[in-house]
């Protein structure tokens, strides 16, 4: 029985926890949804809900493709700056969905769970665009099961209201410099710390004062 209920935790199979937000890590039904949303205590990945502002969402926006694609890069790169000083990012994802368990979520995958949550930690007391930033360790940790299939092929028929995650795409030099940028600062980072090492470690070590010689 264990080995079953292991087989089908996450799925839809499983009647007890959420499959929606074992994969996305949000649930259209919130607090509603008639299974369990079990939020991890540890994870590598981290969520920051409805953050991005997509201008082509506004019925009164009159920028062309080409400012929208340009308003979404520089604030990709000011998010990707920005997290990359808690740790390692492997991934950034960021959703284009309109329904409101997905609109403007960013999602980003570190290296180590510890620097994901030390992200979290720190960024639940900041601010962005005047509204505080509101941050959770995410169960998500395959972002391929978490996408539309559909919406990669431009056949998803449910729009930005899809339960599944349609993302925004950077371009892809940008995308292409900011992790090779974030590479080169982890190496120098990861050199300095050897080389700190080993000067604490070769230093002389301490003399311990010896006492006043005895009165006469």
């Amino acid at each position: 029985m264990a080995t079953y209920l292991a087989s089908i935790y996450g799925t839809e199979k499983d009647k007890v926890n959420c499959s929606f937000y074992f994969k996305i890590g949000a649930c259209r039904h919130g607090d509603r949804c008639s299974r369990k949303h079990v939020k991890p205590n540890f994870s590598q990945t981290i969520l920051l809900p409805n953050v991005y502002h997509n201008p082509s969402h506004d019925a009164n926006n009159n920028m062309t493709r080409e400012e929208i694609q340009e308003h979404f890069d520089d604030f990709y790169e000011d998010f990707f700056v920005e997290l990359a000083k808690y740790g390692e990012i492997e991934e950034m994802k960021i959703c284009d969905n309109i329904g409101d368990h997905l609109v403007g979520n960013i999602y980003a995958r570190y290296m180590y769970e510890e620097d994901a949550g030390n992200a979290v930690e720190s960024l639940n007391n900041r601010f962005y665009a005047g509204r505080p930033l509101w941050a959770e360790l995410s169960p998500v940790t395959d972002f391929r099961e978490a996408c539309c299939r559909q919406y990669e092929t431009a056949e998803c028929t449910r729009g930005g209201f899809c339960n599944f995650m349609h993302l925004k795409e950077v371009d892809r030099n940008l995308k292409k410099e900011l992790y090779a940028s974030q590479r080169n600062y982890q190496r120098e980072k990861r050199r300095e710390e050897r080389h700190r090492d080993r000067s604490h470690s070769t230093a002389a070590p301490e003399t311990m004062a010896l006492p006043p010689p005895p009165l006469p």
